[in-house]
């Protein structure tokens, strides 16, 4: 799978991309990453992006020429035969506060597309004729962050892990939390078999995990699943 990256802050982003899941992912070619610089599409010397809104208002917004531009310099790399015969499955997302909240059965869908392309919104935001370009606006959140960077990066790690070969056992990205609506991952447990706290209190491992009956703990881990909600 593609994911384009727009920004305006380049840099944010190799950090997290060059550790763990997703670098191992970006070395076996399983994914690839471009890290798109928007100034790279302005024309004035100071590589402007952003300009006062019309009618007035607070903040500054993105401006369309660039983010148009940089649109069209994707689609004119990313034109394969396949993308001509329209088999090819792109989508373009606007990370925004106004979007469609990011979920797992949102991951998932999107883990069926080829090539995902997402602006990362800056400023009071963006000016509004983009979403003619634009498939859809996601919010990681019912909340405002200073720009859509976090939210590609949440996006890119919880598409990828969905996708086959990316973590180490595919199955992990089926037995876990909101796998399926409404449900978390039951409660796991490691060495040592009690752990003592500074107040000598024992903490212990549940017993039927300890029992060697695959059954019975198979039921308790599918009982926990089924009864341990966020509403409980």
């Amino acid at each position: 799978m593609i994911f384009n990256i727009i920004t305006i802050f380049p840099e944010i982003f190799s950090s997290y991309f060059s550790e763990s899941i997703i670098k191992r992912a970006l070395d076996n070619e399983k994914i690839k990453i471009n890290i798109i610089d928007l100034r790279d599409y302005t024309e004035d010397k100071h590589k402007t992006v952003d300009d006062a809104p019309y009618g007035g208002g607070a903040g500054m917004l993105m401006k369309i020429e660039p983010l148009y531009k940089s649109l069209q310099d994707l689609k004119l790399k990313g034109e394969s035969e396949k993308a001509k015969r329209g088999e090819e499955k792109t989508k373009i997302v606007l990370l925004s506060a106004k979007g469609r909240t990011w979920k797992q059965d949102v991951a998932r869908e999107f883990s069926g597309f080829d090539e995902i392309t997402m602006i990362c919104g800056r400023y009071e935001g963006v000016d509004e004729r983009i979403m003619e370009f634009v498939d859809e606006e996601i919010s990681v959140g019912d909340y405002v962050l200073t720009g859509g960077e976090l939210g590609a990066m949440v996006m890119i790690d919880s598409i990828s892990r969905l996708l086959p070969g990316v973590l180490g056992n595919d199955e992990s990205s089926i037995l876990e939390s909101h796998s399926e609506e409404g449900t978390l991952e039951y409660p796991q447990y490691t060495r040592p078999e009690i752990f003592v706290d500074d107040k000598k209190k024992e903490h212990k491992v549940p017993e039927i995990l300890l029992s060697g009956n695959h059954g019975e703990i198979e039921k308790w881990r599918e009982e926990q699943m089924k009864f341990k909600t966020k509403n409980k």
